[in-house]
């Protein structure tokens, strides 16, 4: 393999696409901070962002250096799930996945650090960045592995959907609100209706190297119906939100997606979960699920604030 095709692998293998939520869920938050008044400080954004960015591509090569036994167990991987491939096809070392989360994730204390040079008074968001850090790092690494613990989905879904847009709020504002809070606990449970939907196809293969997802520890049909009852959560949190100083139009904006949260429901009500040939699809909604979700409260919160 040439310099290049190794270049491009090694880029392969942090799968950059994903890393569009993290700007999404970091950038709410910091808009959800200049809507209550506070003003916008864009060096703190960026070193703020740089951050982020950096912990959740460390997670990416965390994940597929220490997934490696389940995915190479997986024999039904769709574009979703079961890891970049890049290692179990052989295209690089499997150490290149370590060296690259250690580098990058160098990178995330050096921003934090820099927040804190520049303006003490963020010493809590700089500590929240570092638990951002160890948790997304003890995913999968040692010595927690807490996805093989039947945690990965809680803790995913409070450090992706929860911590990211606190920590974009706390940067701009220097002070709490449950604001961010009740913006984000949609997504939250959105997020975990999509960690176990892409997770059926890897049943098989976690279950045979001790890889405890929910699809594992509940099996495929109470796992089911959790991700029913999560986007059914969701979507109640959102209407309850306008109550809790959510601008209606961020709620009007997710409840538009309703429809399609109602065909997810249906889909795995009459057991597309256990039918391979649906898993890419289920994969894909859950994804634009969550992702629509995103888009919706950054449009309403960005509308509202005019």
């Amino acid at each position: 393999m040439n310099a290049v095709a190794r270049a491009v692998a090694v880029v392969r293998l942090g799968r950059p696409i994903f890393l569009l939520g993290g700007f999404a869920l970091y950038g709410l938050g910091a808009l959800a901070a200049v809507r209550r008044g506070y003003r916008f400080d864009g060096v703190a954004f960026a070193l703020g962002q740089l951050a982020v960015s950096s912990i959740q591509l460390m997670t990416h090569y965390c994940n597929d250096y220490y997934d490696y036994d389940a995915d190479k167990a997986n024999h039904t991987p769709t574009r979703w799930s079961g890891g970049s491939r890049v290692l179990v096809e052989h295209e690089l070392p499997r150490g290149v996945a370590l060296r690259a989360a250690l580098l990058v994730g160098a990178i995330a204390p050096l921003a934090a650090c820099a927040l804190l040079a520049r303006s003490p008074e963020r010493a809590g968001v700089v500590a929240l960045l570092f638990v951002m850090q160890a948790l997304a790092w003890s995913h999968a690494g040692p010595p927690l592995r807490l996805h093989s613990r039947g945690l990965g989905e809680p803790v995913t879904a409070l450090v992706v959907p929860l911590f990211t847009p606190l920590a974009g709020f706390l940067l701009q504002s220097q002070r709490f609100e449950l604001f961010p809070i009740t913006l984000s606990a949609p997504l939250v449970f959105l997020q975990i209706a999509m960690l176990v939907t892409i997770e059926f196809p890897d049943y098989a293969g976690d279950r045979s190297v001790g890889k405890l997802s929910w699809v594992v520890l509940l099996g495929p049909e109470r796992a089911a119906r959790v991700v029913q009852a999560s986007i059914v959560l969701a979507f109640l949190l959102a209407a309850a939100g306008t109550r809790l100083e959510v601008p209606p139009r961020v709620a009007l904006g997710f409840l538009a997606l309703s429809p399609l949260a109602a065909v997810q429901c249906f889909r795995l009500q009459r057991g597309d979960h256990r039918r391979e040939f649906a898993w890419e699809s289920l994969a894909f909604t859950s994804v634009a699920l969550f992702f629509l979700g995103m888009l919706a409260e950054l449009a309403g919160l960005a509308s509202s604030a005019k």
